[in-house]
């Protein structure tokens, strides 16, 4: 019943308590995160376009107006969630346990997300509906409806990997993006596009007879004259790279693997130290700017960005996982003696077990929503499942609102790194809201707030009792103390994960 009672208070004593006015409240957070926004975007669009080796036209005409669309986006986003706040206030008279948070968020973000544009606009609902359903299963455990399973996240990406690899193998399971991203992982040999080995059979079995060793050396004379120096040395080079090949050709590989220029095991192995080095690389670069910040302070912690633990495990990650899906497919023909598609289904099973080395229920998250959508559409191609207009929008909104809901009711049950974006964008104001009054819906509201009660004005308030002296307003400046286990982002960061926000 705690969510259908109503507290009186106004939005000053709850929501805005460093400024009693809506209007000027909602200025100062829109001009906050107007800042943030741009920010965000100018580089991350800057940055795009170089990598996309964009043309002068673009930056000259579309470069602009897109981090200025985008910067609109998330400027509404914030500053008319404080509006709705009041808003929905004043027309109920009070609050609700839902109105404070999901109520505000709803229309603010519907009407946000028009302003974006509409290739984003998928990219962004699968974000925040991945945070949504983060956090809808979190308050479920709270309140004891469902218990976490052991493993939760590796179970989840195995069954991910198995269908991702299933589509991936068929000739229309997987378009764009997708594909070409497991194609670069796992390799062009595994995808449906590649030639058959059964036309180069004969002669890949004819150019390894044409690469055999000869059975005997010629004698070298002991003191060889400057003329024959220099061809015998190019001879011996070629000598071991035929060398090489042989080997690699001559090893197990049945007639049904694509991979005829390497054997079943070195197919695997070099699968894995391909992965490994990428995935190594690509961890030591995320950890680039935090060392250039510590490198005249603490130089010291210089080589632990080549030498930290959670490098070797995103390329053990990588590595075992195109390993394991690789040797598995070449089991598999070896039994069935068939190249089955079928085969994706237990090979990406068992290659998803490779997240043991790099836990992320982010990853696992983010992969299942872009499967859920996958599967959506080729339902709509197949005249299964409705197609909805604006269900972009509609489901960015419902997510949005969720995940504003726990961050105003119950912030332990929300992504932490959410979390300290929302601080960012609000320029720490979202930390400000008084918390204690919140408890009474029974949600823990101020459980990591330390006891914080804002300073409140006398003359403004409706329903407090005991206020604190109108001295000066907080700020963010004086609560990071009192929110420091708040702040705190997952050790492990996510690693391949892209922040499109």
């Amino acid at each position: 019943m705690a969510a259908l009672s109503k507290i009186p208070h106004n939005c000053y004593e709850i929501g805005h308590t460093w400024d009693p006015s809506c209007v000027r409240s909602a200025l100062d957070v829109t001009a906050g995160a107007l800042e943030v926004s741009f920010k965000i975007y100018a580089p991350l669009y800057l940055i795009a376009a170089v990598l996309r080796r964009r043309k002068k036209d673009y930056y000259l005409k579309r470069l602009i107006p897109e981090i200025l669309q985008s910067t609109s986006f998330l400027t509404a986003n914030g500053g008319l969630y404080i509006v709705f706040f009041c808003i929905l206030r004043k027309l109920l008279g009070g609050f609700y346990s839902w109105s404070a948070g999901f109520g505000a968020a709803l229309p603010a973000s519907y009407i946000a997300i028009l302003l974006e544009r509409k290739s984003r606009r998928g990219l962004l609902t699968i974000y925040m509906a991945n945070l949504a359903t983060e956090a809808l299963f979190r308050m479920a455990v709270t309140r004891g409806i469902v218990k976490p399973l052991k493993h939760g996240e590796v179970l989840l990406f195995c069954l991910t990997a198995s269908l991702y690899m299933f589509f991936f193998r068929r000739k229309d399971g997987l378009k764009g993006f997708a594909f070409s991203a497991l194609k670069f992982i796992v390799g062009k040999e595994e995808s449906p596009s590649h030639p058959a080995i059964d036309d180069h059979s004969h002669s890949t079995d004819q150019e390894a007879d044409t690469l055999k060793v000869p059975t005997t050396i010629e004698t070298v004379d002991p003191q060889p004259s400057a003329q024959t120096a220099v061809p015998r040395k190019k001879t011996l080079i070629t000598y071991t790279r035929e060398l090489l090949q042989l080997i690699c050709k001559q090893g197990p590989r049945h007639r049904c693997c694509k991979h005829y220029h390497d054997n079943c095991i070195s197919y695997c192995v070099k699968g894995f130290i391909r992965m490994f080095s990428i995935g190594y690389l690509i961890q030591c670069c995320l950890k680039v700017p935090s060392a250039f910040r510590h490198l005249f302070s603490k130089p010291s912690r210089l080589p632990s960005l080549f030498y930290n633990k959670e490098n070797f495990q995103l390329g053990a990650f990588l590595g075992s996982f195109v390993s394991i899906y690789k040797g598995t497919s070449c089991l598999l023909r070896w039994l069935r003696n068939i190249d089955d598609e079928l085969h994706a289904l237990i090979a990406g099973f068992l290659a998803g077990t490779s997240m043991f080395f790099y836990k992320s229920t982010s990853i696992s998250m983010y992969l299942f929503s872009k499967l859920v959508e996958t599967m959506y559409f080729k339902g709509i191609e197949a005249g299964r499942f409705p197609y909805f207009p604006h269900a972009d929008a509609i489901l960015y909104a419902i997510s949005t609102a969720i995940c504003f809901q726990a961050a105003v009711m119950e912030v332990q049950n929300l992504r932490p790194s959410y979390w300290k974006f929302l601080l960012r964008l609000t320029k720490g104001r979202f930390a400000l809201m008084n918390r204690m009054v919140l408890d009474m819906f029974g949600t823990q509201a101020s459980r990591d707030f330390k006891g914080f009660v804002p300073k409140l004005d006398p003359r403004y308030t409706a329903v407090l009792s005991q206020i604190l002296p109108h001295e000066r307003n907080p700020g963010w400046d004086d609560l990071r103390p009192a929110f420091s286990s708040v702040l705190k982002v997952a050790s492990k960061p996510d690693g391949l994960m892209v922040w499109f926000r």
